[in-house]
């Protein structure tokens, strides 16, 4: 199990050394692998970047971070910005609502904007009790998106 003041102390180098100083964090570890880490910071959109691909990009290195100077290999680092996640997930929740509403209506499928596997499921999720459509992944890659199609 991974000691919460040990990651709190990389963590804190981490955003450091990257001229972050003044950082808010909550670090809580629900489960013995899974690390959710919540930053609170006056400049967001740095540390986030478009369409999230920056705060990817730390979660995955300070990841390997975390597991070379600590030796702790299986576990999950959740990193949110600001809210950035939780805010994302609440607008693809009602975008896939809203989309299944009008397709229910129109009887046509909607075919969404690619999106990541982790944005697609959340889709997928939400969608999943239904009855009146379904939702399908199409394409490969980065062109991979969500298809909500009428259920006949």
């Amino acid at each position: 199990m991974i000691e919460k003041k040990e990651v709190q102390e990389i963590v804190k180098n981490f955003f450091s050394k990257m001229g972050f100083s003044n950082i808010e964090m909550n670090l809580a570890n629900e489960e013995d692998n899974v690390i959710f880490l919540d930053i609170k910071t006056d400049e967001p959109k740095i540390l986030i970047g478009q369409n999230g691909q920056t705060l990817n990009n730390i979660q995955q290195l300070l990841k390997a971070i975390i597991k070379h100077k600590t030796g702790f290999n299986d576990f999950y680092l959740n990193i949110d910005i600001n809210d950035y996640k939780k805010k994302k997930v609440e607008y693809l929740k009602e975008m896939a609502r809203y989309f299944a509403d009008e397709v229910s209506l129109s009887k046509q499928e909607k075919i969404l904007e690619p999106m990541s596997p982790y944005e697609r499921r959340i889709i997928h999720l939400e969608l999943l009790k239904r009855g009146d459509i379904k939702t399908e992944s199409i394409g490969k890659g980065k062109e991979r998106r969500v298809v909500i199609k009428p259920k006949f």
